[in-house]
């Protein structure tokens, strides 16, 4: 059986998400957070570095996240996290037992680019 989407957008609708490719620079535990996190700071070329925050303890390291492309919405408003002010949204695949595999690119491209 097909899983059905919520809404359906218009071209207008998608074309306003900015989602970039960026590269984390840094990535640490999120202490301060209720739910297991790590708070990083991606690159995004031309765009600048930006702050976020990520529930995605279940399947990566700090360590291992630094220098890995990953896909991000730029263009939300600032969000208040505990403790930080997030500046994006990592995107990534919920699995079943609700672990995010992130979005990455195949290959290494340009921080900033945009997709589309």
């Amino acid at each position: 059986m097909d899983e059905k989407t919520s809404n359906e957008l218009t071209w207008s609708d998608f074309t306003k998400v900015e989602m970039r490719i960026g590269t984390i620079l840094e990535a640490e535990v999120f202490e301060e957070v209720r739910n297991p996190a790590y708070k990083m700071i991606i690159d995004f070329g031309a765009v600048g570095k930006r702050k976020t925050s990520a529930q995605i303890t279940d399947l990566y390291t700090p360590e291992e996240l630094i220098g890995k492309q990953v896909v991000a919405v730029v263009n939300f408003p600032p969000k208040q996290i505990a403790t930080m002010m997030s500046e994006c949204l990592v995107l990534g695949g919920i699995g079943k037992n609700k672990e995010i595999t992130l979005l990455q690119p195949e290959r290494s491209i340009e921080n900033g680019t945009r997709i589309g």
